[in-house]
């Protein structure tokens, strides 16, 4: 529920790790280096050099928690040798052995030749430095409202909903993988979260991170279109990312994006149809001091000219400027 690659660097200034991968199969090279050549390579660094060299000369997208070629390759390599990303500074200049070699190779060849979002070929990604299992069952999650729950939620005079403790209950629409929704019950720890999205097979995923990180008895998942499985219940946070790809954007994404379910990018013409349901009803599932806090991506303009009695506040984050808005219920 993200839109097309944006430049700069990773939102939460992660690299992704991951789970085991897939050996090669027998008889298919891994690499596009002459024979021998890859006896060469001997670092961690050497490694991440050629995989950026492979990725530049294949034209390759970076929008999948890691913008450019260089993070790119570090989180792949990371991902080869089952280290965690912190640690790639430290072993930067170690060599490794021919089994690490083979396995390094495999992944950057299979990265250039499916286009695939790196975070499939090792179904895994970080958030705000924790780690959620992803496939092509649900969008690779790379939205800016994890950071800004920290920065805006907190304790001090500045937060927009008061003390996090203090908030009971929390609704994440459209939850793909779960990986928001997992967020704020941390954030929140005495929140009842519920998380709702239409897709069964993306709730599955959501299920399995629910379960990895034990928060089975504090996050409830629902199927259903928006509010329609809730009934009258309300909440003192919703928090959205729903799909808010216009058709011009829909028309442009890159093989890596069309590799993601359709439904979580395509937002109608304008990009904003869901968005504009979700302001709709929010108000009906919102306690009285609650508030709404939903990412648009790029539709800032089209959104102030679709409701332009709405005060909506603008948050902005590292690596973002008015991606995101918050409105509070009484505004609505």
């Amino acid at each position: 529920m993200t839109p097309p690659p944006r430049a700069g660097p990773n939102p939460d200034g992660q690299i992704l790790m991951a789970k085991r991968v897939k050996p090669a199969k027998r008889g298919r090279a891994v690499s596009k280096l002459p024979k021998g050549a890859a006896d060469e390579l001997q670092t961690l660094l050497d490694f991440v050099r050629y995989a950026v060299s492979r990725f530049l000369a294949a034209k390759l997208a970076f929008a999948h928690g890691t913008t450019d070629p260089v993070a790119e390759a570090a989180f792949l390599v990371c991902e080869a040798l089952h280290l965690h990303p912190d640690q790639f500074e430290t072993f930067a200049t170690a060599r490794v052995t021919a089994a690490e070699r083979a396995r390094i190779l495999d992944l950057v060849e299979r990265r250039v030749s499916t286009r695939k979002p790196a975070a499939y070929l090792v179904n895994k990604i970080y958030m705000r430095g924790l780690p959620f299992y992803v496939d092509e069952r649900v969008i690779v999650p790379r939205s800016f409202i994890g950071e800004l729950l920290d920065s805006h939620f907190g304790q001090d005079d500045a937060s927009l909903i008061g003390d996090p403790a203090s908030v009971e209950t929390v609704l994440d629409l459209c939850t793909g993988s779960g990986c928001l929704a997992i967020l704020a019950a941390r954030h929140f720890p005495n929140a009842e979260v519920d998380a709702v999205d239409i897709s069964k097979d993306a709730l599955d995923v959501a299920a399995r991170n629910v379960a990895e990180h034990g928060l089975e008895g504090q996050i409830e998942l629902y199927q259903g279109d928006l509010f329609k499985p809730l009934g009258e219940k309300r909440y003192d946070l919703i928090i959205s990312n729903p799909p808010y790809v216009d058709a011009g954007g829909m028309a442009d994404l890159p093989a890596e994006c069309r590799a993601e379910p359709k439904i979580a990018f395509d937002g109608g013409n304008d990009g904003l149809d869901i968005v504009k349901r979700v302001l709709k009803e929010a108000r009906a599932h919102l306690a009285p001091q609650g508030g709404l806090l939903c990412e648009v991506g790029r539709g800032r303009i089209a959104l102030e000219l679709a409701v332009p009695r709405l005060p909506l506040l603008w948050l902005d984050t590292e690596d973002s400027e008015a991606e995101v808005f918050w409105i509070g219920a009484a505004d609505l």
